[in-house]
């Protein structure tokens, strides 16, 4: 049977007493998850949720999260996680464009929950258990999936002006934690720190939903605090974890690290940008018995297509490491032909774990398959020994802090100022958070505008970390002979003057 909660039964049933989840302070066994799953399921379909319908999740870390994706499942439903990051705006549409039948979100993002579905918000007491909101109702048996059939849609930025819904399927899923299986070692004893959001494909699949597969165990932490992260890590003997760049940065240059043991650790896979080698080699000083795992992936492949294998990092700085198991990548140039190594071209995979497209859009589906063969948009190469390499971001995305930002879909926000003759978005290097954006414009005539003006108006429509940090007014913007803007020029001139 092909459903989330049937291996939480499985383990339930062998290993009732084994701690699966860890959320503040309180330890959740199998028995008590897979019994959790049943009720909030039951609470679902009191709702009337059924088979094929859409729940959307706007909700930071817990222990209900957690049941709540695997509820979904367990009666045949669709999971939508949603970034509490965005602005109402952007949630109302997303909620309409997936055609939600509910929206579950924690209080604290009560403003921002929009959209036609019906919403239920979560006070303190529903974050520790889904089930807290409706105690008394009966569970509910499973319902049977295929392997094909959509078990999560998750929005992402991309090259249009709105986030495209990422349709993942139990296929997608199984095929995911197979592969991680294989590349990182998971079993039963592995003990993952859960600091990233888990809206996000490096907190849920990175490897989480994988480790819970194995009967290992997630320690939850509502919001990402360093000295909380690593006061964790040896109080629970964790031994693995995800991080954003800006989390493993916090991490390595924190005046109290060194109060921790940290000797039960064994690895971390970094996301988001290419990682220096001096963070590489801080990470293992300080992790005296752990590595850093560098690595690629995207929303429409579960995340971690490739990854860098034990003992290459510092051999192969500057590679994200090699395809996994069931991963092939090609690269390609703008002809659709096969590259040799060493040859920069657009980055192209295929696979059992690549979505089979998006949410009711069969032109962006299109758009970006060749055959069978998925186009990320990315610029890169391949050494000889199958090594990749990142060179560029071919739809102009940047990443903040681990989190995609599609330059069009801020652009368009600033397009409707009136002030705004041309826009162009680029990143700058922030060492912090990796990038963050800046707004180039070209002036309507006699217009006049200051980054105040810009971020007032950006602020009701895009979530705060999309928002531009700083504003620079030229005369023109940059472009080739057939009119396109030159973003690699301004970013350029933007990282000569940071």
């Amino acid at each position: 049977m092909i459903n989330l909660s049937s291996f939480i039964a499985f383990h339930a049933r062998r290993t009732p007493h084994r701690c699966a989840l860890k959320y503040r302070g309180e330890d959740i066994s199998y028995a008590a998850f897979n019994a959790r799953i049943g009720k909030v399921g039951g609470w679902l379909a009191s709702r009337g949720i059924g088979p094929g319908d859409v729940v959307a999740v706007l909700m930071k870390n817990s222990a209900a999260f957690v049941e709540l994706v695997f509820a979904v499942s367990h009666i045949g439903a669709v999971l939508l996680p949603i970034n509490y990051r965005l602005s109402g705006d952007e949630v109302g549409y997303i909620v309409g464009n997936s055609d939600a039948r509910l929206l579950i979100a924690d209080e604290e993002f009560a403003a921002i929950a929009a959209g036609a579905a019906p919403i239920v918000l979560l006070d303190e007491a529903a974050q520790a258990s889904a089930v807290n909101l409706a105690p008394d109702i009966a569970p509910v048996p499973m319902h049977p999936r295929k392997p094909r059939d959509l078990m999560r849609l998750m929005y992402t930025s991309g090259t249009t002006d709105r986030p495209k819904g990422v349709m993942l399927s139990y296929e997608n899923m199984y095929w995911k934690s197979a592969d991680q299986t294989l590349a990182l070692g998971l079993n039963a004893e592995t003990r993952l720190l859960v600091v990233g959001p888990l809206y996000h494909v490096g907190a849920l699949d990175l490897p989480g939903i994988a480790v819970l597969w194995h009967g290992g165990m997630l320690a939850i932490h509502r919001n990402f605090d360093c000295e909380q992260a690593l006061a964790t890590i040896e109080t629970e003997k964790l031994n693995a974890a995800w991080f954003a760049p800006v989390m493993t940065t916090a991490i390595l240059t924190s005046p109290n690290r060194d109060r921790y043991d940290v000797s039960s650790f064994r690895w971390a896979i970094g996301g988001g940008e290419r990682t220096p080698e001096a963070r590489i080699r801080a990470f293992s000083e300080f992790f005296g018995n752990a590595r850093y795992i560098d690595g690629y992936g995207l929303t429409e492949s579960c995340g971690g297509d490739t990854l860098m294998e034990r003992g290459r990092e510092i051999e192969k700085i500057g590679s994200t490491g090699r395809a996994l198991a069931h991963v092939e990548i090609e690269i390609r140039d703008e002809q659709g032909n096969r590259l040799s190594p060493g040859e920069n071209g657009e980055i192209c995979l295929r696979g059992p774990k690549v979505t089979q497209g998006y949410w009711r859009d069969p032109e962006k589906t299109a758009a970006a398959f060749s055959g069978d063969w998925f186009r990320t948009g990315d610029v890169g190469y391949l050494d000889e020994e199958g090594f990749l390499y990142l060179t560029d971001r071919k739809n102009d995305m940047i990443i903040s802090g681990g989190e995609n930002i599609a330059s069009s879909e801020v652009e368009r926000v600033i397009y409707e100022m009136a002030e705004v003759h041309e826009v162009a978005v680029v990143g700058m290097p922030d060492e912090r958070w990796g990038e963050t954006p800046v707004a180039v414009v070209v002036l309507a005539e006699g217009a006049a505008l200051t980054l105040l003006d810009l971020t007032d108006h950006c602020r009701g429509r895009l979530g705060a970390f999309k928002v531009p940090k700083r504003l620079i007014i030229r005369d023109s913007l940059p472009r080739n002979p057939s009119g396109k803007v030159l973003k690699r020029v301004l970013r350029s001139e933007v990282e000569a003057n940071a």
